[in-house]
């Protein structure tokens, strides 16, 4: 039987309800303190500018105690005693700690951990600590690009990067010519420029960022370091990481400059009176049609001062599972040649989105530049600018353009109706589409998968109107082109990254997919318009007399595949002995049958000294790693899907025929097969020492290098016809060899509470060598190149290709001095003086266009709010023939064209003063103050307003040199480096404004 007990208690009459319940309390909180004994700490962390930092982790030292800062900056935390440490700490910033003490409210300010960031490096489908690296690798931080008027972001390096030399003109649509550690091909273009990597997609194009939206560029030098990428890495690999949201900020930034610029330098050509008074002095006259008493300065009619604009905004946002941003960017640049421009939009977008614990991450970034370019028919108007007449005003009496067609020598047509009536306009739209998914498998194994689509639209058109000297009696001529490439790549990697005790491990193992679709479009040429109102468009409205005058571009349209598998072995042992291996395989269906996949190897060492125990008795040395490394890489650029293959196509000459009564196109061979063509290989030995000193007060690196090319491909080696339908074939046989020392320091001179001095040289020394041409089966013992032209020179070569010389080697004839009656005289093949034009067996070596040094100096002075910084570039030892002052030096030509005040001191009976010779070989060698930028910074104290720069930019401020040309810059790439010939549009100086303000 269940028992039911009641339990009857009367609460004594002196204690009340009341009485009870808050004595009941009062022991409930006594027991809550007693759970949590100590204070709460609250406060704010904030950045160097004041602005909030959001996501900084603040933690008691030596506990699991911790909080995290609001979107606000602020955080509260509980501690135990007034002897507890907090600790705060945020990726990319200098931890800090705080002992609590008695206080109660404690606000941090955290700064940039410059040397944490400066120590990442991007790697071929990863990063690296740079103290872990083997191989030779540079790495350049948006706060050490270059200032001013950039059209590429190559020119971010120019002057950075030991090694590396980026070469400029003034034309705003001329792009840079980028050359690592010298040439090593006989190919011209895209063979000779680095590859492109740009937030993990190979070959994308460098043109479709803007400058602003660079964090930073890391140059791989090395095969040990390039030979991931294989075929395509022969000449270096240059790595872009653009700009992302740091975690949990959003930020709003604007860039922007206003710049003008002017012709540095000019050619001193003789005005009107000066010439009419040469031809006296010498009793000669002008043509009466030459003379109508003007005095014309064609060079002051053509150029102009140009004026750039650049705006870039950009937003970001970070959260703890998603980042994203965006970016636009507008650029106006006019040349200082009238009637040529740049205009150029470039937008960018980006998101990245964590799921399941942030263990898989989706990315997606697009891109696209839009540019609208304008141009002239450079090598007519420049040189017609120097060598027509000033005597002869621009207009007729009724406003057309004065010519005279009769009139023979060099400066034929009137310059300013060649830029006025001949319109060269070019579209260009490049969209870059990335996606990217990767998925953390276990601990430490990664697994990333990208795909990429790159389109790149072109559309040139040009019309001469019916004025245009170039395109007499055609009433006007009109040409349309239009290309479009397709680039795709798949690519899918795993990345294993373990530590066991003294034993690190990184393993990477992928395969690509890339198909390449060029020249997809067409481009046909018509005339004889009613009226020029339309320019180039309608080309339906043309009425051309024959079928000659509608004739189509040779363009060829083509698709590429490259499929690839590639593996890499880090191993480090004990922070002190590190080791790597690599091992691409790429088959390319641009070579012959029997060579399509080819294999890149690579191993590199390293052996961080200063970890050794023996080096802590040498405190003054910080930092001290030697590395060493081989590797093979391969150069397939310049190639299509054909390059191998017999091709038929229209025959030159005679491409016209008729086919029972209907004229059809002549149809042949015009290429022969080459079942064994294959890419470029090159072989790379590198040895390098990093060092530090004075705790990283010094810090630098040294290289030296030798990098042997193999299996040059020239275009045309001799055949017989009896076994191939075509007397040349293309064939892999040269070798070129580089060799070369490179230094690179970095110095804290000074550093103070408010002043502080950095100094950042580089030089670099290479020297290229032809090795062979020939082998068993293809034989030549040289190649001349650079056919200059001129009166009565169209046959002859200038420079040459052979073996025991440097690519850009000069042969030319040799300058005896002058005559009793003042005429040029020159050495023949028999050392005998000769005062009539030479021979070609007349020629001799004559130096060379490769420099021997190149050089760059970069410094940066802080003070306060204030911030100087300059660069210093330059080369040594290299070679320039100055073409242009030879064709402009012909004094018994002064009648009917001008000639420059040079040639005052020359006779007038001097008929051989204008032969190219080694009289106009002239020094390269310049330094040039490249960059000087003048800022002030200005940090408001408040949450809305980061921090706002103000700066002042002049670029190409003054150049040293002895070359008597316009500018010694010339472009030092291809085949033919070294070479000013009538068509090097002029130098610029430019001084710009500009701010940048953060949000």
């Amino acid at each position: 039987m269940r028992k039911t007990y009641i339990l009857n208690y009367r609460f004594p009459d002196h204690l009340s309800l009341k009485t009870l319940f808050s004595t009941m309390l009062m022991v409930l909180s006594l027991a809550v303190f007693a759970q949590q004994p100590g204070k709460t700490i609250t406060g704010r962390v904030t950045d160097e500018a004041n602005a909030p930092l959001p996501g900084v982790t603040v933690k008691v030292k030596g506990t699991n105690n911790g909080a995290s800062t609001s979107e606000n900056g602020n955080y509260s935390i509980r501690v135990n005693s007034n002897e507890d440490v907090l600790t705060f700490t945020m990726l990319g910033m200098v931890p800090q700690e705080m002992t609590i003490g008695s206080k109660l409210i404690i606000n941090v300010t955290l700064v940039t951990d410059s040397k944490s960031l400066k120590d990442v490096v991007v790697i071929g489908y990863g990063t690296s600590n740079k103290k872990d690296l083997t191989g030779s690798v540079t790495s350049v931080k948006a706060e050490e690009f270059n200032q001013g008027v950039l059209v590429s972001p190559a020119q971010l390096l120019q002057g950075k990067v030991a090694g590396l030399n980026v070469t400029k003109s003034g034309d705003p649509n001329a792009k840079p010519s980028t050359i690592l550690r010298g040439p090593s091909t006989l190919r011209e273009g895209a063979a000779q420029e680095p590859f492109y990597v740009i937030d993990g997609v190979p070959g994308a194009s460098i043109d479709l960022l803007a400058p602003s939206d660079i964090e930073n560029i890391d140059i791989l030098k090395d095969a040990s370091s390039t030979a991931i990428y294989g075929s395509r890495a022969a000449n270096g690999v240059i790595m872009v990481t653009t700009k992302k949201s740091k975690n949990g900020q959003s930020r709003l930034s604007y860039s922007g400059y206003a710049a003008v610029e002017e012709v540095s330098k000019k050619y001193e050509m003789l005005s009107a009176p000066e010439l009419r008074q040469y031809l006296a002095d010498n009793k000669q006259i002008l043509n009466p049609a030459d003379d109508d008493g003007s005095d014309t300065n064609w060079q002051q009619m053509l150029e102009r001062k140009g004026y750039s604009q650049n705006h870039n905004l950009s937003y970001g946002g970070s959260g703890q599972s998603a980042d994203y941003g965006a970016s636009v960017n507008y650029l106006t640049n006019e040349g200082i040649l009238k009637n040529t421009s740049l205009k150029r939009t470039v937008v960018r977008g980006y998101i990245n989105q964590k799921f399941f614990s942030d263990r898989l991450k989706l990315n997606f970034t697009i891109t696209n530049s839009n540019s609208s370019s304008s141009d002239i028919y450079q090598q007519q108007a420049l040189s017609n600018m120097l060598f027509y007449l000033p005597t002869v005003s621009p207009f007729n009496t009724d406003g057309t353009y004065k010519e005279n067609y009769t009139r023979i020598g060099s400066g034929t047509r009137n310059p300013l109706s060649i830029v006025d009536n001949n319109a060269i306009d070019n579209l260009n739209n490049k969209t870059l589409i990335n996606g990217l998914a990767s998925v953390d498998i276990l601990n430490g194994l990664k697994f990333t998968a990208s795909v990429s689509a790159q389109r790149d639209q072109n559309v040139l058109s040009a019309y001469l109107n019916s004025q245009s000297g170039l395109a007499r009696g055609v009433n006007g001529q009109a040409r349309k082109n239009t290309v479009l490439n397709k680039n795709e790549v798949l690519e899918g990697y795993f990345n294993y990254d373990r530590t066991f005790g003294m034993h690190s491990m990184k393993l990477l193992a992928g395969y690509s997919w890339q198909e390449d679709r060029s020249n997809d479009g067409f481009g046909i040429t018509t005339q004889n318009f009613s009226n020029d109102e339309l320019g180039y468009n309608n080309l339906f409205l043309s009425n051309p007399t024959a079928l000659s005058q509608l004739p189509f571009d040779d363009i060829a349209i083509s698709t590429l595949r490259l499929i690839s598998f590639y593996g890499r072995a880090q191993y480090n042992f004990d922070e002190k002995y590190l080791f790597q291996a690599s091992l691409r395989k790429d088959g390319s269906s641009a070579f012959g049958r029997n060579s399509r996949w080819g294999y890149f190897p690579a191993v590199s060492a390293g052996w961080r000294i200063i970890n050794e125990d023996f080096m802590q008795e040498v405190p003054v040395v910080s930092d001290l790693k030697l590395r060493a490394g081989y590797g093979v890489s391969g150069n397939s650029f310049g190639f299509n899907a054909f390059s191998a293959l017999l091709i038929y196509g229209t025959l030159s000459g005679s491409n016209k025929f008729l086919n029972n009564g209907i004229i059809s196109n002549a149809i042949g061979p015009v290429r022969n097969e080459n079942p064994d063509l294959k890419w470029e290989s090159t072989a790379t030995t590198n040895i390098g020492l990093d060092f530090g000193l004075f705790k990283d007060r010094i810090t630098g690196s040294v290289d030296y290098y030798i990098k042997k090319t193999s299996d040059l491909i020239y275009e045309r080696y001799e055949v017989s016809t009896t076994q191939f339908f075509l007397p040349t074939i293309p064939a892999n046989v040269g070798k070129i060899k580089n060799t070369g020392i490179e230094l690179s320091l970095n110095a804290l001179v000074i550093k103070t509470e408010d002043f502080s001095w950095r100094t950042s040289p580089n030089i670099a020394h290479n020297k290229n060598v032809v090795e062979t041409l020939s082998d068993d089966f293809y034989k030549i013992a040289s190649i001349p190149t650079a056919q200059l032209g001129g009166k009565g020179q169209s046959f002859l070569s200038s420079q040459v290709v052979m073996p025991g010389q440097p690519l850009g080697t000069f042969n030319l004839w040799n300058y005896a001095g002058k005559n009793a009656a003042g005429v040029s005289t020159y050495y023949n093949a028999n050392g005998e003086v000769i005062a009539t034009q030479p021979l070609t067996t007349d020629q001799k070596i004559a130096g060379n266009a490769q420099p021997k040094l190149i050089y760059g100096w970069n410094n940066t002075f802080n003070y306060k709010n204030w911030d100087l910084n300059f660069l210093v570039r330059g080369v040594l030892g290299n070679k320039i023939m100055n073409a242009t002052k030879a064709s402009l030096n012909n004094p018994s030509d002064a009648k009917v064209q001008n000639i420059p005040k040079f040639t005052l001191g020359e006779s007038f009976n001097d008929v051989n003063g204008y032969l190219i010779s080694d009289r106009f070989l002239e020094s390269g060698s310049y330094l040039r103050l490249d960059n000087a930028t003048l800022g002030y910074s200005i940090r408001p104290k408040t949450q809305s307003i980061k921090a706002i720069r103000l700066y002042l930019t002049a670029s190409n401020l003054f150049v040293i040199t002895k070359y008597t040309g316009i500018d010694p810059e010339i472009n030092i790439g291809g085949l033919t480096p070294g070479i000013d010939n009538n068509n090097f549009y002029p130098k610029t100086r430019t001084i710009s404004f500009g701010i940048n303000a953060s949000f």
